[in-house]
């Protein structure tokens, strides 16, 4: 009897034992996922996308031992800061006239993750408001709250022990300071019983304007060393919106090349510090022995003209300024893959919780690019739109784009494989006008499916003339003075 008995907790204390470790097993093989938002870089600004200009190594690296998507796009905004409803697409998985800009209430990936085991880590730029982030994640510190600061003294804001953002001081360079924060994180977590996996994003907020690099930075890239964009031009040709908005105003029209090389130079040495910080993120990782369990998706908010069509800004839908990086990487990802799907990035939330094998929510607009990226499907979608405030609707495909401009009675129809700039108008042209009606009837499609309020038959236009003399440049009091007198001659003065 006391054999047996002997025999039968010996049973029990195995199969506790076995337990235990498939517990802990599943608790150190799910994959952390480190997520890295960049604010305002077009999808060309790497070198992995042929940009021979840029200095990008560690980001290609992450590209070559992941998959990278050519073809990702923000759906657009319904106001000229256009990183607001993006952020809140990418972190809600859903479309632009589901979430706009608003995410009190609404359910995000951080907060999804969090209920399903994930350790939840946010620094850097939230330009969501502050309630949204201290409901949707545990952990903060180094929090911008709005939409842009001078890179020199960033203002940000720390989560307390109760959940609240707080303590508002300025620090240091942006990208430092938030690269800091989440290096600290890692340290911190690397020392824990590591008890769950974590989720760590990174908002930096370049290379958002002001264009002022760190000092380190700030003689990487000889101007006319830049050559300016192929689709540059001194002035769009026509006005569709508001041509005073603030990132119009940051240099004088019409567009000169050496305003234009100068801004690159500027831009391209924000993404080459972001580069290097993102290398120090992954050596990070591998030495707390991380790497090899985390999974890091590079992104950015939304792309940028920097003279590309006479503009400077994302308050458009060309593909400069609607197009972003998007690359995935790390266990179980194929390697230097490279996928022409069309995507967008509120894509990422079902992708994210498919790769980790948890239950899809309910709602979501975004659609799970897993398939794509284990070449199981080539793509989720045939066509995608494209939307900017009231005066703007585009739809492309995997050839075409056509682009509407309702108020003012211009279409624009461009072949993306022959004439990826957009330089050539098709619209007018009497060969194209079967394909002007079907990409209408696309679009047409796109605007009821996605829930557009925007009336396509307008009872008024308007003039699409405009004088470029009568725009005015508009200071803010984020740029330093020496970007004022650079690029604000009539401002310097006042200097």
């Amino acid at each position: 009897m006391k054999k047996r008995l002997f025999s039968y907790l010996i049973g029990i204390i195995a199969v506790f034992h076995y337990s235990a470790c498939d517990t802990e097993n599943k608790s150190t093989t799910t994959p952390n996922i480190l997520f890295i938002f960049a604010d305002d870089q077009r999808a060309d600004a790497l070198g992995v996308a042929s940009n021979p200009y840029i200095k990008t190594p560690n980001i290609d690296a992450l590209a070559k031992n992941g998959t990278r998507f050519e073809n990702c796009y923000v759906m657009g905004g319904h106001h000229g800061a256009i990183c607001a409803p993006s952020r809140a697409m990418l972190l809600s998985g859903k479309s632009l006239f589901h979430v706009y800009d608003r995410l009190d209430g609404v359910q995000t990936l951080p907060n999804y993750l969090s209920t399903h085991g994930y350790q939840t880590f946010g620094t850097g730029k939230w330009h969501n408001g502050a309630a949204s982030f201290e409901s949707n994640f545990q952990e903060g510190r180094e929090i911008m709250l709005g939409g842009m600061s001078d890179h020199f003294e960033v203002p940000v804001r720390y989560m307390d022990a109760y959940g609240k953002l707080d303590s508002l001081q300025s620090k240091g360079f942006s990208t430092d300071v938030f690269t800091e924060a989440a290096l600290d994180y890692l340290d911190r977590y690397s020392k824990s019983k590591k008890d769950n996996p974590f989720f760590c994003y990174i908002a930096y907020t370049a290379p958002h304007d002001p264009r002022s690099p760190a000092p380190a930075y700030a003689d990487a890239y000889a101007e006319d060393g830049i050559p300016v964009p192929d689709n540059f031009k001194p002035l769009h040709p026509f006005r569709f919106d508001d041509f005073n908005v603030r990132d119009e105003t940051l240099a004088a029209w019409p567009r000169t090349t050496e305003v234009i090389q100068s801004s690159l130079a500027e831009y391209y040495a924000l993404i080459q510090h972001i580069d290097d910080r993102v290398g120090d993120l992954i050596d990070r990782l591998k030495m707390h022995d991380l790497y090899d369990n985390t999974l890091i998706v590079y992104a950015a908010d939304n792309g940028l003209a920097l003279g590309s069509h006479g503009l400077l800004g994302k308050q458009n839908l060309y593909e400069h300024s609607t197009k972003v990086p998007l690359i995935i990487s790390g266990p179980g990802i194929p390697e230097q893959e490279t996928s022409k799907a069309l995507v967008y990035l509120y894509d990422l939330f079902p992708t994210l919780v498919d790769y980790l094998q948890i239950p899809q929510p309910a709602n979501l607009d975004g659609k799970s690019l897993l398939n794509i990226i284990h070449k199981e499907e080539e793509t989720v979608r045939t066509s995608l739109y494209t939307a900017y405030r009231n005066t703007v609707r585009a739809v492309r495909d995997k050839e075409w784009k056509l682009i509407r401009y309702h108020q003012i009675d211009e279409t624009q129809l461009f072949n993306l494989d022959q004439d990826p700039h957009e330089l050539v108008n098709l619209a007018s042209d009497s060969l194209y006008q079967t394909k002007v009606t079907e990409m209408m009837e696309k679009l047409k499609m796109h605007h009821q499916s996605t829930d557009d309020t925007l009336n396509l038959s307008p009872k008024t236009i308007i003039s699409k003339e405009y004088d470029y003399r009568t725009l005015v440049q508009k200071r803010d009091r984020w740029q330093p003075a020496y970007i004022i007198n650079k690029y604000f001659p009539k401002e310097g003065d006042k200097q």
